[in-house]
């Protein structure tokens, strides 16, 4: 996987992923972090993760709404997760290969254009 600047992501669409390609090596999936402020490699470097605390309850139900427009819009879909009412955060991994392909950083920078109401 090449590394890409975040603005060179979002103009990208993700691909269908049905399993039969290798997950991005830890080393890659660092690199491509080194672009995307927030986020962060869990799960022993399989998924990437960002938090937010939002304004209120809605404002956290809004994003989600966004995001889960745009996740179906590229076919790609996260794990999106509420606590204490406007505390959020978001996982992405690939779940065909169990891993992080390309689609997860793509998803991820289209995110970070979202607007947020963070407290």
């Amino acid at each position: 996987m090449d590394v890409q600047p975040a603005s060179e992501l979002v103009v990208r669409r993700c691909k269908p992923c049905e399993g039969g390609v290798e997950a991005c090596s830890l080393d890659d999936a660092r690199a491509q972090l080194g672009r995307l402020p927030g986020w962060q490699l869990t799960h022993e470097g399989q998924r990437i993760r960002k938090d937010w605390t939002m304004k209120n309850f809605m404002a956290g139900m809004n994003f989600f709404e966004q995001v889960a427009q745009l996740a179906e819009e590229d076919g790609h879909h996260p794990d999106l997760h509420l606590e204490s009412y406007r505390k959020v955060w978001i996982e992405l991994w690939t779940h065909a290969i169990g891993g992080l392909s390309e689609n997860d950083f793509i998803l991820a920078a289209k995110i970070d254009q979202l607007p947020v109401a963070v407290r």
